[in-house]
């Protein structure tokens, strides 16, 4: 587990280009689902935009509030950005034909995963953004992320951590 502080929003798109970086450099060809959870605001679709900015995505991250899934090709690789903000209940999502994304080579970037419950299956790497504030500065957020398999792992070893 890695623990970084972001001061702004600047700074939670550039970790999101690390990761996005990170990702490419490990070579990881299994699907790859990347949760990302914290309050309304926290910073999950600017660290997705990151993210997929790394990637080789031009322009800010189409938010998936009401779709549900944005679809991308980015350097080789199907890109799903998923929000499931919205979802009642976790059996939504059984239409929506998440098992049949998860090909070689795919990555899965889930906002609000636990509205999935078990529907979703392991997530790879879980990213929690929460809001942070230490003395005598200006709010900022906190990052959490958890590798939960050897994907994840893969990815998070390559993760260069820069200060902010």
């Amino acid at each position: 587990m890695k623990r970084i502080l972001l001061a702004d929003a600047d700074a939670t798109r550039a970790m999101g280009v690390r990761i996005g970086q990170a990702l490419l450099a490990s070579e990881v060809d299994a699907p790859l689902v990347i949760g990302l959870s914290g309050e309304l605001g926290a910073g999950k679709t600017t660290l997705v935009g990151g993210l997929l900015e790394a990637m080789g995505h031009a322009g800010p991250a189409r938010s998936p509030t009401y779709s549900l899934i944005e679809p991308y090709r980015l350097a080789g690789r199907d890109v799903h950005h998923c929000d499931f903000y919205r979802l009642r209940d976790p059996r939504e999502l059984d239409d929506l034909g998440l098992r049949d994304l998860l090909v070689p080579r795919s990555v899965l970037l889930v906002e609000w995963p636990e509205r999935a419950a078990d529907r979703l299956g392991t997530v790879d790497l879980s990213l929690q953004l929460s809001y942070s504030s230490s003395s005598g500065r200006a709010p900022g957020r906190e990052l959490e992320l958890t590798a939960e398999t050897a994907a994840g792992r893969a990815v998070l070893a390559g993760l260069t951590i820069e200060p902010t």
